[in-house]
């Protein structure tokens, strides 16, 4: 597994090793001690989740408040997603910053988030099936987020705005700004 630091304490890239021949590939998608290994820490997931979506939906910027907050190993199984996440730790050096990757089912990168981040992602190519680990449980009454063009965020999403297919809620999520006062 190699791992590519994004510059922000925690958040990380990870890409498996594929064996591959004639007759296709394969790879190990998760191994708790290698991962354990590579992050310098021990996660203990508890849920697997999986979305489909198609070209142009944004879903996102999501996260958990407080005890609730997940960390979370996102990668694409199939199609092509532009993935984000927004540090809300407020004692970080780089909170209010974000780190973008591209995942898709041929790179087969993986994505590490930490609690205290807000994610959310971009589908670019015609459908995705994502996928993610998480190491706490989905709690409804602890569920927030930001609105994912944000102008305080300033993230430069690859997609036209007035195409993007958003759900009920996240068309209704506050800005980063409005976020911070209600800390």
């Amino acid at each position: 597994m190699t791992l590519t630091p994004t510059g922000i304490d925690g958040l990380v890239v990870l890409e498996p090793k594929i064996f591959g021949d004639e007759r296709g590939y394969f790879f190990e998608s998760f191994s708790e001690r290698d991962f354990a290994k590579a992050i310098g820490r021990v996660v203990h997931f508890v849920q697997d989740n999986e979305s489909y979506s198609r070209k142009g939906v944004v879903r996102g910027l999501h996260f958990q408040r407080g005890e609730k907050a997940q960390a979370k190993l996102v990668r694409v199984i199939r199609g092509t997603v532009w993935d984000v996440a927004v540090d809300l730790r407020e004692k970080s050096a780089t909170y209010g910053r974000h780190y973008a990757v591209t995942l898709s089912g041929e790179n087969r990168r993986q994505f590490f988030i930490p609690r205290g981040f807000a994610h959310g992602f971009a589908v670019l190519s015609d459908e995705a099936l994502f996928q993610y680990k998480c190491d706490n449980y989905y709690a409804p009454e602890a569920e927030d987020g930001i609105l994912w063009n944000d102008p305080t965020l300033s993230i430069e999403w690859p997609v036209e705005e007035g195409s993007v297919l958003l759900s009920e809620k996240d068309r209704h999520y506050g800005t980063f700004e409005q976020y911070q006062k209600r800390l």
